[in-house]
Order: structure tokens, then C-alpha cells, then sequence
């Protein structure tokens, strides 16, 4: 008998897991409350970076130079170019020291015979002139990364996902996992009951929201970002301006490139404000003048910049970082795939393999990490502010 699997959720989670679990013979269907891609999910915005760089951690490393890899195969697949290679230029406000994200990412890929470029004050001033090299003096350039177009590739894939049989529906409203008992059974609405053999959730900053006995490991996180629209933005686009982190292990503020609407996206990959996911999504006071103080401090001449747009974006933080893709012990048919903790959309062309190696129980090198665990402390993903 064909197995069947309701996924809940529409990110790049529960996408690639409905393509993945379809192309092995499941029949699947994906609910969720807003249309695909929405506006609210993490998964959406104008664009996300795409890294390899993860200081010492060979897993997260291996996973992003594969995950690099697929993003050119699926440009060529799709005839077009979501995936923009214009390099990842890190730079730190100090010299780069072991320990230290910049020092440790450089380092390690070296070592894995990766060509980087050593980028000092000089050379900013010489290649990257939008930079203050009277603040930045030390750091490299990755020619192998930079950014996508995470809310194009969400609509690609819902629309491969549907070519390939699987159904979607979309705009329901409260989606939520159904139990009887312990067991999971389905999904139901406010409208309708879904039932199915085994349910993924897959609902990002939604999740401990859904299913309270999470909450003490997971947490959806606030973070800004907004979008500037310089007069010109020619000086703001590659070669002399990539994708950048500045000092981001310290303070996590990374940005892009203008993209072809003149955006020049700018924000703060830090500790955030821990909320709901159904709270009014609000800016902190103040939060557009922390943002032109450090324009004026990294990059002056986007200081004055016209202010396009802004965004709230939810986070689903795991308390150690790591993604959380897992049967749940306690509720049989039930499996989770959450925890972003803001770095996950990267790795978006090989996470549907790992999930759906987890629902179906097979072993896979990169799961392990992701395991149901018991809360033990707090650290990060090799990049995020702990300040």
C-alpha cells in the first residue's frame, strides 16, 4: 500500500521533503494557512545568503559546499539564476584571530582547498571603496557564494512539487496537527479534517506555538531587516560590493548586493526579541537609527539612502542552534522539521533528503545532529552575534 504524509508548513522545509518523499512514492499533501510563498514564513523574503563559511564546523561546511553545488545545478535546471555567485566578503573590525569566526572559517576551507582572497584595509580601499576601511581592517573574500532569491525559489518549488503530484492547499484557516490520544492522526482546520499515515510539521516560528511541549527547546525569534533604494545603485552591486558580513560573529550585521530592483538589503543575524509568531510584527524604537549609525560607520555613502521597506522576520531558534528533524517520541506518527535558527535556508537543496530520510527511518550522515535532545545550553551556528 502507498504510504501516505500530510506535511504542514510551505517553507523550504515542507517543500523539499514533499518533493523528496513524492519522488520515493509517498502520496503527500502540503496545508498550509497562506497562500505559497507567505509573506509571513521565514522562507520569504527578496533574498537569503548562501555560504559555505562556518568557522570550524565540518558538517555545516560539507552541507554548504554541496548545497552550492545544487543551487548552479537548479540555475541550469530552471533556465534562469535564483542563485547569484557574487562571492561572500567577510571583514572584522580587529585582526583576525583563532577563535574567532572570520580567522576559524578562513582557516578551515583553506584547509579544505578552497581559494580565498585575503582582504585587507588597503584592498578595500582599492576593491570594495564602499567599505570603511578605516574601521575594517582584516577579513577575505569567498568567491564561491552569495545570495538567491528565496521567495522566487519557494513559488519553483511549490510549482515543481505540484508537476510532481503533489497536492497543495493553500489559505486554510488554523491548520493544526490532529491527535487521538497520543497518536497523530492527521490535520484539522477550523473547516476541514485531513488524516493520513505519518504527519511532518514543518511550520517554522509556528511550531512551539502548535505544539507547546517544544517550547522549552525552540522559540520564534524577531529579527529586522530593512531594504534601502540608493539614488544609484551601481556602486552597490558586484564585483566591489558581494554579499558581506561585518564583524558579524560580533555583531551580526550582514547584507547584499543591489538587487534588480536597486534594493540594497541590510540586516541583523543577532539575538533578536523572543515572541509569538501571531504577535503584530512591529519594529523596536529606534531600530532604523541603529541601522543608519552603522551604515554610517561601515558603508557612509548608503547612510542617507532612501528607505525602501522594512521586515520583521521570524526566526524558530533551537536553544543550541541546530535544525530539530525528528520523530516525536511522545506522539506516534508525528515527525518535526523546525528550528531554522536562522541559517537553514542555505541548505535548501539538500534538506528534503535529510527529512525525508528521517520520517522514513533511514540513516543519514547529517541527521544525527538534528535529533530530538534534551536541552543541555546555549551556543550558535558559527555566525551569530552574542552580544
Amino acid at each position: 500500500m502507498t504510504p501516505s504524509i500530510l506535511i504542514l508548513g510551505g517553507g523550504c522545509f515542507g517543500l523539499t521533503a514533499a518533493l523528496e518523499l513524492r519522488s520515493r512514492g509517498w502520496r503527500v499533501t502540503l496545508i498550509d494557512q497562506g497562500p505559497l510563498p507567505h509573506t509571513d514564513a521565514a522562507s520569504t523574503d527578496i533574498s537569503k545568503v548562501v555560504r559555505m563559511d562556518y568557522a570550524t564546523d565540518e558538517q555545516h561546511t560539507a552541507m554548504g559546499e554541496r548545497s552550492l553545488q545544487r543551487w548552479r545545478e537548479w540555475n541550469a535546471k530552471w533556465g534562469e539564476e535564483l542563485y547569484h555567485e557574487t562571492g561572500f566578503l567577510v571583514m572584522s573590525r580587529e585582526p583576525m584571530e583563532p577563535g574567532g569566526f572570520e580567522h576559524d572559517s578562513h582557516a578551515f576551507l583553506t584547509h579544505r582547498g578552497h581559494s580565498l582572497r585575503h582582504t585587507s584595509s588597503e584592498m578595500l580601499r582599492e576593491l570594495h571603496p564602499d567599505w570603511n576601511p578605516a574601521v575594517f581592517c582584516d577579513g577575505y573574500l569567498n568567491p564561491a557564494g552569495g545570495w538567491v532569491e528565496s521567495r522566487r525559489v519557494i513559488s519553483r518549488l511549490a510549482a515543481e512539487a505540484r508537476a510532481a503530484g503533489v497536492t497543495i492547499i493553500e489559505n486554510v484557516p488554523q491548520p493544526r496537527p490532529l491527535f487521538e490520544g497520543a497518536h497523530c492522526t492527521g490535520i484539522i482546520s477550523e473547516q476541514k479534517t485531513w488524516q493520513s499515515d505519518a504527519v511532518l510539521v514543518a511550520t517554522g516560528a509556528w511550531t512551539p506555538t502548535l505544539l507547546p511541549h517544544l517550547q522549552d527547546v525552540m522559540w520564534a525569534t524577531a529579527q529586522t531587516v530593512f531594504h534601502f533604494q540608493p539614488q544609484d545603485p551601481r556602486p552597490f552591486t558586484p564585483p566591489q560590493f558581494p554579499v558581506w558580513g561585518a564583524d558579524i560573529g560580533k555583531t551580526g550585521w550582514y547584507g547584499f548586493p543591489a538587487n534588480a530592483d536597486g534594493l540594497v538589503k541590510v540586516a541583523n543575524h543577532g539575538p533578536g526579541r523572543q515572541v509569538k509568531a501571531s504577535d503584530p510584527r512591529s519594529l523596536p524604537a529606534g531600530e532604523e537609527d541603529r541601522y543608519r549609525a552603522f551604515l554610517r560607520e561601515t558603508f557612509p555613502s548608503l547612510a542617507a539612502a532612501p528607505l525602501h521597506s522594512t521586515r520583521v522576520c521570524l526566526y524558530c531558534d533551537t536553544f543550541d542552534g541546530a535544525f530539530w528533524i525528528d520523530h516525536d517520541p511522545a506522539h506516534p506518527n508525528l515527525i518535526i522539521a523546525a528550528g531554522d535558527s536562522g541559517h537553514a535556508f542555505k541548505f535548501t537543496p539538500v534538506m528534503g533528503e535529510i527529512i525525508a530520510d528521517v520520517v522514513e527511518r533511514k540513516p543519514n550522515p547529517w541527521a544525527n545532529r538534528y535529533r530530538w535532545r534534551e536541552k543541555t545550553g546555549v551556543s550558535s551556528d558559527g555566525a551569530r552575534a552574542s552580544v
